[in-house]
């Protein structure tokens, strides 16, 4: 072979002399053969691949670009030089000798590849990305190789003079040409085109470098260092990443994939039936399953278990398809990345090999110094490419990991709109969330880690198969050592574990607690309660500080034995290897390399366990998922569609159940509606009227029969579904808006006098569930959103309930009825209100499911049947309500007052206003309505808002934005968190890591000495004594390192729970000091979240961040230290690349922050789209709008994508950055120790090299670390937030009452005045009054009137603005609060009552005894009913006391007062919450019991306060009367208009 080319080329091909000398170079031949033919071989090869664009586009070439013309230009250049020098080859030959071949074949191989290139050239035109990474590689090799010629042609002409002149010259003219030609492709091309592409989406055009190294990337970082970035700014998916795209092609493997293992399991019940072979097997069948669903039913609340238990007694479904679907779907991202990470694991091997040579080379005296020049660009240049791709390979799994999440959460929400109603039953909304959240989460990660099953147990192969070369059998020892830390490990997780699992149970206790006492704070504070509550908070929190303070030791431990395993490996391997035999003496050489490898080796011993266990969540995930996806789908066949001449909708004998082996809800329904009319639908409760309607929406199993349905539906439910969008969002529901229909739907649905009151009109945001609506307003929206969709059949399924009745009427009148919007349509009207029943054309009466009689209302009455036995029943109800009308609330109407209980935490709640415009007068309204305004904040600030509409944005969102901290967090806050750890802590634990990495720093010299002695003791024995003590100190100081880090972390650990400790203590009682507006303006959420999620990341996230940041920093300056003790120039390198770290790093900060951010932000839309369109599946399949909302879910899906996307791209560009840092750091210490050759032991040369080789790692975790600080810190900064909230005035000052105050009870107004926060108007104004002892004294108004205020200021729940309150000759505000809040007592408008014992709810403090207690029960009529609980006093009271009545709720806080008793009682009179009867109780009690006190009531219901001895009149925060109820019935004012309205004439009608 050599022969052949030498007879080639006419020279020497190759002789190993040319190498064996100082200015070693390669023989001509082989520079011109192989150093040629390479680069030129790798084009041709995949050059073919460029070219088939040519053939199969079916695009237009792009336009030519100033770029493709520079390019083209060099090109052609290039092949002028090959034809010279082919030319030259001629000229010379006529002269002389025949050349050899080479001088031909070279130019002419030149000239066809130079012409290939401007072909690719050219054909790039047809793709979006003008570059070819083909031709960028070629360049790249192609330059390489010419660097030989290049600097032996250099030496040549520096030794003599140039004899090849011509051929000189045109060397070097094409090399420089392809150099330009390199860094030219470095720049993208783009053609105008694709200049608006681009612009959405630079990477799409970005060239072949600068998608290898994200430089495309850059101007983002740039931007976001600059400003915030929004989600704006934020570039577009590549059409092929977007969820559509990837989601197609999911669901068609899907299918295939599903209709196989559906087979499977067909064949695996197949034989299942044969095995059991039992003859009535049909029979036995349906008994198994009945005991499943009850096995099931058990099972569900233990669901920890039930995951692996469930699957065997639920039916069995098809299994196994869902890893083979998604493997199909992306196999060419696992190809390219499993292509990237085997060139990087085998990189990955080369350094510790080169780092050998490298010692070698230093502590060889003979050896030439071009030998350690090349190793480390050797070094350098394996440390780029291995960097390259291991960057390629983590871009290409995050990017499968969100690609997997969004086929997934895609899969699950189409899944969810076409589910069958059984299947749906089987899985709550929140679990079907999980499966989103949790398990599609649970495959992104696993995503990102796939290639470690292969890749860790392959590395860890070859490490051991390398180690074993250096030290030998002795390699065991230390791999022994890494195994038994395996269980060591396990057994800390699982340890911490249990404590993690009892720490959830304290957190929940506690946060229940919280919950509650923020919703019940008002009474808190009426009833100065609040210390009790804290006590029982910080115990609670004391138990969970404790464990989570086991929790950090043991932590310490694992993060002990994690650090000492390194350490105590090589310890064991080396001294194994040094006693096993003598001659075995451990020079450098083997001891570096042997360390490099452990270094390498630790990273997959520690990913692959938890890539194990990782996979085992995952496969829990699969099978959840699997029977999801594969359950039954909704089947509407026997919905048919078919023209029937005038009829409208027909049923058939129509029979359906809601499962399928269920009983029938209605059974042999055959109905005729004629197209037009009105159909009323009525029956008992549970008759099935909801089912009728069910079964026309198809969402019920059929079970024979059929229904014709002709025309489109729309449909009301009997809950309201409302979305979170605006309020004509929710009435438009994706119909074009046509503004003349729309305002005539708003008007008939009587929505205008609300829009009036929303802050924003119909702009308004809703929030979600219409949290912020009202029931009625609710209702009347979503009829309002079927009235608009002008369908051409109404299925209407109770909406009037939810309505007042008189509104209901309004409704009938102008939407439903004969006159209605609708009278031209079909309505088919569940309803329960007999009023309407003779304006409608026909009625079907249900009796369990079956249709018992229809007909017109005269029609059916004459029959006597089942309808006119339903009418006596309900009939006499409804007459009772209207002549109770006055004292109660009508059973039938207002069904309103429930909902206000659902909804404590908005602030503007805007009320039924229809109900106020239409009639004003009932007294029901009156006193519902000032409850609620009451409850809210003031009155006054409603007024204001209405008189200023520009001003009335404000509350267009809901409350307002909490504020997102954009930017740096200020240094004050990690100060804040060290003063809260303790400044002596602090500096102890800095001290602990300090002397951790001197013990190492001091280990790694020692074994550096240890090393060098191999070359002290060449030919002698090495003596036994000095191999023990190098041995034994080794181990010392290895140790030592281990301790103080146990000391530092079990320091820490102390130092993070009290700072915790301390950080919730202040919180708390801040929050429990603050006034009452501050919760008014507070979403109650909002301050739960800072005592969840803020104090979780103060207690367990932070001081984790805290001590990794510490770990890496004083590494990387040890590592740094190392080296610079081996080279001290190295401190020079140092300055420019720390300059260039610390710029990376503040850009790099500031973008991520914010891109993790906006991935949360964008992330709960997700979720809420999809619960939201769970909750609403029958109105959006009924409206037939599945695909806008798939639309709608794939839009939100792909805005959080693109977020998702950019900040892995964002990590990406980081880490390629500093991995050069990285990668510098070891070329210019292995550069240094070659300069400094003849001065330095191979010992240190090694340490240096090999601390330098991991130190890329350490790095990339530094900045990692250092923003998820910055991310975290915030915590502290929202806690802080909240503890700088101004408090109200001290519990209690130095002027303390008398004791026994107030004896007698007289009150005093002097001039007062006050308003609810600054900016608001009065609400109270000169009040002037005096109540004298033992006074009853009534208080009225209409609504807004100012009443309950009154009582929050004298509980100064509202600070005076002007004047002052003297109760018995005390200016209440010179007193602290709870002494004046014990002596006075309350019985607040709505009951509130705390989870815990019976008894902690009526006496707190313990300060009454038994006795006391059983007789305040007694007077309050409760003793009877708690004797008769088996715990008595002790009965368990659930949150919110849900397990008592209404009434008695009210009855206990009776009892509350009772044990106060005294001397002023103000009673907030409770609204409709009461039935007549306790009511009666109550005042019989007050009357009697409170006899010697101050009465003061607040009354919605004038009856109550007939008999007080005066009533004080308010009017828009003044007195306007105040005389004897006698007195002012006869002046002819405001009283007595209020009494006519409440139908009082005189007094004695309503003496009890």
């Amino acid at each position: 072979m050599s022969a052949a080319l030498e007879e080639f080329c006419g020279s020497v091909f190759w002789n190993d002399s040319y190498l064996a000398r100082p200015d070693a170079d390669l023989p001509v031949c082989f520079q011109q053969t192989v150093l040629v033919w390479v680069p030129l071989g790798f084009l041709w090869i995949f050059a073919p691949w460029q070219l088939l664009r040519m053939c199969k586009s079916r695009t237009k070439k792009s336009s030519v670009t100033k770029l493709y013309i520079i390019k083209q230009m060099l090109t052609t250049l290039l092949v002028l030089a090959a034809v010279a020098e082919l030319a030259l080859a001629f000229v010379e030959d006529t002269e002389q000798d025949p050349l050899p071949a080479v001088q031909y074949t070279n130019p002419s191989l030149y000239i066809a590849t130079w012409l290939l290139v401007l072909l690719i050239h050219d054909v790039r035109r047809f793709c979006m990305r003008r570059d070819s990474g083909v031709l960028c590689c070629f360049w790249i090799l192609s330059l390489l190789c010419g660097i030989l010629p290049f600097q032996s042609l250099v030496r040549r002409a520096l030794q003599a003079p140039i004899s090849d002149v011509p051929r000189f010259a045109l060397f070097f003219v094409s090399y420089g040409l392809q150099l330009l030609l390199f860094v030219v492709s470095g720049f993208s091309d783009v053609a105008p085109e694709t200049k608006e592409i681009s612009k959405k989406n630079p990477e799409m055009t970005a060239s072949f470098l600068s998608s290898m190294t994200f430089e495309w990337y850059s101007s983002m970082v740039f931007k976001g260092h600059r400003k915030p970035l929004e989600m704006e700014d934020i570039w577009e998916l590549k059409s092929k990443d977007k969820v559509q795209a990837i989601y197609t092609t999911f669901e068609k493997n899907m299918k295939t994939a599903v209709r196989k293992a559906q087979a499977e399991l067909e064949k695996r019940k197949y034989k299942k039936r044969r095995r059991e072979g039992d003859p009535d097997h049909g029979n036995n069948l349906s008994k198994a399953q009945s005991q499943d669903i009850l096995v099931l039913e058990e099972k569900r609340p233990k669901k920890k278990k039930g995951d692996k238990g469930d699957s065997g007694s639920q039916k069995d479904f098809p299994r196994g398809w869902l890893t083979k679907t998604l493997a199909k779907t992306f196999w060419q991202n696992l190809l390219v990345s499993v292509a990237f990470k085997l060139v990087h694991d085998a990189i990955v091997f080369i350094s510790p090999q080169l780092l050998k040579l490298l010692i070698a080379f230093v502590s060889d005296e003979e050896s030439f110094d071009w030998q350690g020049y090349l190793y480390a660009t050797l070094l350098l240049l394996t440390a780029l490419i291995q960097s390259l791709c291991l960057q390629q390979h983590f871009t290409l799994c995050f990017q499968l990991g969100i690609n997997v999440r969004a086929s997934l959460i895609a899969a699950i929400y189409k899944k969810a709109l076409t589910l069958s109603s059984a299947t749906r039953k089987e899985s709550t909304v929140g679990e079907t969330v999980n499966l989103m959240s949790a398990d599609a989460q649970r495959f992104m990660d696993m995503a990102n880690f796939v290639h470690y099953l292969w890749s860790a147990p392959l590395q860890i192969v070859v490490s051991i198969f390398f180690l074993w070369q250096e030290l030998g059998p002795s390699v065991l020892a230390g791999i022994a050592v890494m195994v038994l830390l395996i269980p060591i490990n396990a057994f800390l997780v699982a340890k911490s574990r249990n404590i993690q699992v009892r720490n959830m149970k304290n957190k929940d206790e506690r946060m229940k607690i919280m919950t509650e006492v923020l919703s019940g704070i008002k009474i808190l504070k009426l009833f100065a309660w609040e210390p009790s509550f804290e006590k029982r908070i910080n115990e609670i929190r004391g138990h969970e500080l404790k464990d989570s303070k086991s929790f950090s030791y043991l932590q310490a431990i694992s993060i002990f034995a994690f650090t000492c395993a390194p350490f105590l490996v090589s310890l064991a391997s080396f001294a194994v290897y040094v006693l096993v035999d003598e001659n075995n003496i451990l020079d450098a050489q083997k001891a570096f390399t042997a360390i490099s490898l452990f270094n390498i080796l630790r990273f997959p011993m520690s990913t692959l366990p938890m890539v194990l266990s990782s996979l085992v969540q995952t496969n829990v995930s699969t099978a959840r998922l699997e029977r999801y996806l594969s359950g039954e789908d909704l089947d509407t066949s026997a919905i048919h569609h078919n023209p029937i001449a005038g009829n409208a909708v027909r049923f058939s004998e129509a029979t359906f159940s809601w499962h399928q082996d269920g009983n029938a809800a209605i059974r042999d329904v055959t109905l005729d509606i004629a197209p037009g009319s009105l159909v009323a639908v009525v029956g008992a409760v549970g008759s099935g009227k909801s089912s009728l309607v069910s079964a026309m929406l198809g969402e019920m199993e059929n079970i024979k029969g059929h229904i014709n349905i002709q025309g489109s539906l729309a449909y009301v439910p009997q809950q309201a579904w409302i979305q979170n969008a605006t309020l004509r969002d929710n009435i438009l529901f994706g119909s074009e808006l046509d503004e003349k229909r729309y305002q005539q739907v708003i008007k008939a649905c009587a929505l205008l006098p609300d829009l009036e009151l929303l802050p924003a009109g119909d702009q308004t945001e809703i929030g979600e569930k219409g949290i912020n609506l009202s029931g009625g307003q609710k209702q009347r929206v979503s009829l309002a959103r079927a009235v608009y969709s002008n369908a051409d059949i109404y299925v209407l399924d109770d909406p009037l309930s939810a309505v007042d009745a008189h509104v209901g009427k309004f409704l009938f009148d102008h939407v439903l009825g004969p006159k209605g919007l609708l009278k031209n349509k079909t309505r088919i009207l569940v309803t329960h209100n007999i009023s309407f029943l003779p304006q409608v054309d026909n009625i079907v009466v249900l009796v369990e499911g079956a249709v018992s009689e229809h007909g017109s209302y005269s029609t059916l009455l004459a029959k006597k049947g089942a309808f006119a036995q339903f009418l006596s029943l309900y009939g006499k109800q409804e007459e009772d309500a209207s002549e109770e009308n006055t004292t109660a609330v009508a059973l039938a109407g207002d069904e309103e007052q429930g909902d206000e209980y659902l909804e404590p935490f908005v602030e503007e709640g805007p009320d039924d206003v229809v109900t106020m415009t239409l009639k004003r007068e009932a007294s029901i309204h009156q006193r519902d309505l000032s409850r609620r305004l009451s409850k809210r904040s003031s009155t006054s600030s409603w007024k204001k808002a209405k008189q200023e509409p520009p001003k009335m944005l404000k509350g267009q969102k809901l409350i307002e934005k909490e504020t997102v901290e954009t930017g740096k967090v200020k240094l004050s806050m990690y100060l804040g968190y060290l003063r809260a750890v303790g400044f002596c802590y602090s500096l102890w634990i800095a001290m602990g890591y300090v002397a951790q990495y001197v013990a190492y720093v001091g280990t790694n010299l020692w074994l550096s000495a240890w090393t060098d002695d191999a070359q002290h003791y060449v030919n002698q024995t090495y003596p036994a004594s000095q191999r023990d003590l190098r041995i034994g100190v080794f181990g010392a100081l290895g140790m030592s390192q281990a301790l103080f880090l146990l000391f530092s972390t079990a320091l820490s650990a102390e130092g993070a729970t009290q700072a915790s400790q301390v950080m919730h203590q202040r919180l708390l009682s801040n929050i429990l000091h603050v006034p009452m507006s501050f919760f008014d303006t507070t979403p109650t959420g909002r301050i739960v979240n800072r005592f969840a999620k803020d104090i979780f990341t103060i207690d367990e996230t932070i001081p984790m961040s805290f001590r990794t940041w510490l770990n890496c920093f004083m590494a990387i300056i040890s590592t740094l230290i190392m080296i610079c003790l081996a080279t001290p120039f190295f401190a020079l390198v140092i300055i420019p690349l720390s300059i260039f770290y610390y710029f990376v790093l503040r850009f790099y900060v500031s973008t991520s922050r914010q891109l993790r951010r906006l991935d949360s932000v964008t992330r709960s839309p997700i979720y809420s789209h999809f619960g939201e369109t769970v909750s609403g599946l029958p109105v959006i399949r009924a409206y037939g709008h599945q695909e806008r909302f798939l639309k709608q879910n794939e839009i939100t899906m792909d805005i959080n994508q693109k977020s998702v996307y950019s900040w892995i791209i964002s990590n990406r560009w980081l880490a390629i950055r500093l991995e050069f840092v990285g990668s510098l750091v070891i070329f210019f210490s292995a550069l240094l120790a070659v300069i400094s050759k003849g001065t330095l032991e191979g010992g240190i040369v090694g340490l240096s090299v090999s601390s330098a080789l991991n130190v890329t790692q350490t790095l990339n975790w530094l900045v990692r670390t250092s923003s998820e600080l910055e991310t975290n810190i915030v915590a502290v900064e929202r806690v802080y937030e909240y503890m700088r909230v101004k408090t109200e005035a001290p519990w209690v000052t130095e002027k303390r009452p008398p004791h026994g105050w107030p004896s007698k009870g007289t009150i005093q107004f002097v001039d007062y005045q006050v308003r609810y926060r600054p900016e608001l108007e009065l609400v109270l104004q000169d009040i002037t009054c005096d109540i004298g002892s033992t006074e009853k004294v009534g208080v009225v108004g209409r609504t807004g009137a100012g009443k309950s205020s009154l009582t929050n200021c004298l509980f100064r729940l509202l600070e005076a603005a002007g004047g002052r309150i003297i109760i018995d000759g005390v200016d209440i505000a010179t007193i602290g609060l709870h002494d004046l809040r014990q002596n006075l007592t309350i019985i607040p408008q709505d009951p509130v009552l705390f989870t815990g014992t019976l008894r902690m709810n009526l006496d707190p403090f313990d300060q009454y005894t038994d006795e006391e207690i059983w007789k305040a029960l007694e007077l309050a009529h409760l003793k009877k009913y708690v004797q008769d609980l088996p715990e008595g006093l002790v009965h368990l009271v659930s949150e919110g006391g849900e397990n008592l009545s209404v009434g008695q709720r009210q009855l206990v806080c009776l009892a509350r007062a009772l044990l106060r008793k005294s001397k002023i009682l103000i009673l907030d009179e409770a609204t409709a919450a009461v039935d007549l009867e306790t009511d009666h109780l109550i005042q019989t009690t007050i009357r009697s019991e409170f006899a010697d006190c101050t009465v003061f009531t607040i009354a919605h219901r004038l009856s109550t306060i007939m008999d007080s001895n005066r009533v004080m009149v308010l009017q828009a925060g003044r007195i306007v009367e105040f005389d004897s109820p006698e007195e002012l019935l006869k002046k002819q004012g405001v009283f007595s208009a209020m009494a006519k309205d409440a139908g009082i004439t005189a007094t004695e009608s309503t003496m009890l």
